[in-house]
């Protein structure tokens, strides 16, 4: 399965167009790594719990577009894009959504 940002693949021809294609993971942020990152906020810094957290989100939305663009009998899905949104009401919940086309190409 190739994932690309781009509208087309270099060195292949789109053969078919099956649709658009999500993926959404939405994850809790737990007590211990607000503390490290308001520490780390309070001194300055990476935060390197939620770098991670957000890491781990996105790779898990893009793998889940890429096994429902497989689902639709698609090799490879263009034109991704990755949006982030906090919920909640205290913004304890982030939202990481991986769209794109899901295609055939040769």
């Amino acid at each position: 399965m190739i994932l690309s940002t781009t509208p087309a693949i270099e060195g292949h021809t789109i053969r078919e167009y099956k649709g658009v294609v999500f993926g959404e993971v939405i994850t809790g942020v737990n007590f211990l790594k607000d503390f490290a990152a308001s520490v780390r906020n309070f001194f300055g810094g990476r935060s390197g719990s939620y770098e991670n957290e957000l890491v781990q989100a996105r790779q898990n939305a893009m793998e889940e577009m890429a096994q429902r663009a497989r689902s639709m009998g698609a090799n490879a899905v263009v034109g991704i894009d990755i949006d982030y949104e906090v919920l909640g009401a205290d913004n304890g919940m982030l939202m990481v959504t991986a769209s794109g086309t899901a295609v055939i190409i040769d």
